[in-house]
């Protein structure tokens, strides 16, 4: 089993991959159905043939930079596990600063809170959130049908669903307020250098996810009336943000009378969430 994950993680590296040794040992732990920690503590097991042939598939996907949760079709989130596909966004960890924010915004969980999320793709963040708050209640909206019933069988797979709705939809329109939380990660990336992206993210997660215009701003545009509207008076609004935006979207929210209250920043200190509210509130 070494050898053939040393030989692996070399493969991996020569293709650019960037954390070769660890894509490795998850995806043969995929393929031999054990947890990853086994391959460390059992590092001289003999691997089956079945097992093998599956993990030189698995390689051959990570080597054309593939996804790791593309090809296992599932990313752990909030310590939750979501199911992915080609329709939605492959979660990312930098988007746990949403969920900490509204925890730090709403430190009673017991509240009986309404949330919407614009743009759920697989729900990560509505979900994550509801899983925090047991009496909360939520809508999940998404333009992409395929993402839709992503969405929903994540919110079945967590036992939300009862609590949750996800719906087809274009941003706010049809919906009726007024909520306590408002998430959106948007797409946020200008339309001209998606392609130039790293190709886990350029090949594999969908340009509707991706592409927010000529600037990276017409989601935020196109979204901010809906939030100014929907939001309780004592709510807020939680929106991802792309490295260097903050001042841009705090400006856009300004135009549709939302004030920025706090600006996040994720592990690598880069501003990527802007918490909004009505002045004053």
């Amino acid at each position: 089993m070494a050898g053939l994950l040393a030989e692996a993680a070399s493969r991996l590296d020569a293709a650019g991959v960037e954390d070769p040794r660890r894509d490795a040992r998850l995806l043969l732990a995929e393929a031999l159905g054990v947890p990853a920690h086994r391959l460390i503590l059992e590092p001289h097991e003999a691997v089956p043939e079945a097992a093998a042939r599956l993990f030189t598939a698995y390689m051959d996907r990570r080597v054309a930079r593939e996804p790791v949760a593309r090809i296992l079709g599932r990313r752990e989130f909030w310590s939750l596990d979501f199911r992915v596909t080609p329709a939605t966004l492959d979660p990312r960890p930098d988007s746990e600063t949403l969920v900490e924010a509204v925890l730090a915004a709403f430190p009673d969980r017991s509240r009986a809170l309404r949330v919407v999320d614009f743009g759920t793709g697989t729900g990560c963040l509505l979900l994550a959130v509801l899983s925090e708050y047991p009496h909360a209640t939520g809508i999940g909206i998404d333009m992409a049908p395929e993402a839709v019933a992503t969405a929903r069988l994540n919110a079945g797979d967590l036992g939300l669903a009862d609590r949750v709705e996800i719906r087809l939809g274009d941003w706010g329109q049809g919906i009726e307020g007024p909520f306590d939380i408002i998430l959106s990660n948007p797409p946020y990336i200008e339309a001209g250098i998606v392609s130039t992206l790293a190709p886990e993210v350029a090949l594999f997660d969908p340009v509707l996810a991706l592409a927010g215009g000529d600037d990276g701003l017409a989601a935020y545009q196109a979204l901010m009336p809906h939030v100014a509207r929907l939001l309780a008076p004592e709510g807020r609004g939680f929106l991802e943000l792309g490295a260097g935006q903050g001042d841009a979207v705090a400006a856009i929210a300004g135009d549709s009378g939302l004030a920025v209250l706090e600006r996040r920043a994720d592990l690598a200190g880069i501003t990527r969430c802007l918490v909004l509210g009505y002045q004053g509130h």
